[in-house]
């Protein structure tokens, strides 16, 4: 809790995706024996005519390659002045493109995840098909443990 204690009183977006939010992806992607991908402020480029252009905050992809992304399953957007409702639609918008990006690809990803944060709260949402679902519950880091459960368990319903 020491990065979480001084990430908070830091207080900037930095500092959060620094010490809070890259911390718990990289535990993900240790828990996954490196086998996933781990990707930060990378052009996400996919349709740019669609509006589907621009760099994403984070990616976490089923690929181990860690060069290029190859099959993004969770797509994270760190939202701005400390609202997470403000991050939804930008979200949403990350996920279509890792969707069209996964079809394009032949990769065969039933649903993409997504995730807004502030770093000390957490709210996630899942793209399948043409439906949003968007989960209403606010996750503190305090609760840890769902945080990287619920990270933990979009990826691997996407594992082969």
């Amino acid at each position: 809790m020491e990065n979480v204690d001084l990430a908070v009183a830091i207080s900037s977006k930095k500092a959060r995706s620094e010490m809070i939010i890259s911390p718990i992806l990289l535990e993900i992607r240790r828990k996954f024996n490196y086998e996933i991908s781990f990707f930060s402020g990378v052009d996400f480029t996919v349709d740019s005519q669609r509006g589907l252009n621009g760099f994403c905050d984070f990616i976490l992809s089923l690929s181990s390659e860690q060069l290029l992304v190859r099959s993004p399953v969770i797509v994270l957007v760190e939202s701005k002045n400390e609202n997470l409702r403000s991050g939804l639609a930008q979200c949403i918008a990350e996920m279509v493109a890792a969707q069209l990006f996964n079809e394009r690809g032949g990769n065969q990803i039933k649903a993409i995840y997504g995730a807004v944060t502030i770093g000390t709260i957490w709210q996630f949402l899942k793209l399948e098909g043409n439906v949003v679902a968007i989960d209403l519950s606010e996750y503190y880091i305090k609760d840890i443990e769902k945080i990287l459960g619920i990270l933990y368990s979009a990826i691997a319903q996407n594992k082969p």
